[in-house]
Formats: C-alpha cells, sequence, structure tokens
C-alpha cells in the first residue's frame, strides 16, 4: 500500500530535536511554529500530508485557525485526550485508504499502529530523514537556480 499520511506525535518530535527553537521551551509557541515550518517544507519536498498531533486542552489561545492545511494539518487534543488517542484513531481511520507512518517514541503508540496496519519511526530516525530530504531539496534547487542562470546567459 501506498503512504498516505504521516502522523507525528509533535511533543514528543520536539523533545528529540533542541536545534529547534533553542533556548526557548519544547511546549512553547516558537517551538511548535519552528516544527509545523520544517514539517511544512518536508511535505513540500515529498509530497506526502503530514497531521502534527499536540497534548493539550485544545488549541493555545492566540493559535490562528487557519494553521492548518490540506497537505499538513495541526491538531490539539481536547481535555481527556492525549496526541497517542488521536493518532490511533487517525490511523485506523486512515486504514482504507493506505498506509500511515507514525513518528513517536512512545512504544505502545508504536505497537498500537503497526497493529493497525501502519509503520512507524523513531523520532531520531525521522529527524534523520526529514535532514536528508531538506538538504537534497536544497541541492536539487542550487542546481535548478544555476542551470537556469547559465540558460539566461546564453540568452
Amino acid at each position: 500500500m501506498a503512504l498516505v499520511r504521516i502522523l507525528v506525535d509533535g511533543y514528543s518530535l520536539l523533545h528529540n530535536w533542541p536545534e529547534l527553537a533553542r533556548g526557548k521551551p519544547r511546549h512553547s509557541a516558537a517551538a511548535r511554529e519552528e516544527l509545523v515550518y520544517l514539517l511544512t517544507r518536508y511535505q513540500d519536498a515529498t509530497g506526502t500530508p503530514i497531521t502534527i498531533f499536540f497534548d493539550g486542552s485544545g488549541a493555545p489561545a492566540g493559535v490562528p485557525k487557519n494553521e492548518s492545511t490540506r497537505n499538513v494539518e495541526v491538531l490539539f487534543s481536547k481535555a481527556g485526550q492525549t496526541a497517542d488517542d488521536l493518532i490511533e484513531r487517525a490511523a485506523h481511520r486512515f486504514q482504507p485508504y493506505g498506509e500511515v507512518l507514525a513518528v513517536t517514541d512512545d512504544n505502545a503508540e508504536r505497537d498500537t499502529v503497526i497493529a493497525l496496519g501502519g509503520s512507524v519511526s523513531s523520532c531520531l530516525n525521522f529527524i534523520s530523514v526529514v535532514a536528508s530530504a531538506l538538504t537534497e531539496l536544497a541541492e536539487d534547487l542550487k542546481q535548478h537556480n544555476r542551470t537556469e542562470r547559465n540558460r539566461y546567459k546564453k540568452n
């Protein structure tokens, strides 16, 4: 089956990615925004839609309503729920459409997603994959720009 969506445990990934929003608390708006920004760039590079789940009692005050797009969705759990609950529900709902990839370091969550037919990635592995994809994208853009500059100079 084709990979239809990447499901990310946002705070789990943030806790493993100290380079993001250096000096800011892991649960801060700045850290969340930087994570969303990088994962949006990653989605642009891969074309695979991403949903980022954060634990909480709904979206914190001041979070824009339009933060989510069709390709990068940002969801906050409601009171009495966890991001894990939402990831499990999403993995179950996407089953008929193809495989999901869950990014989390929670072993119980990983087992549940695998049992639902999905794939899993540790946070550190996913960080490495994202970094590689963004580096490759930057190199591709650099090469494209070089080619276009040379083509322009010839005309």
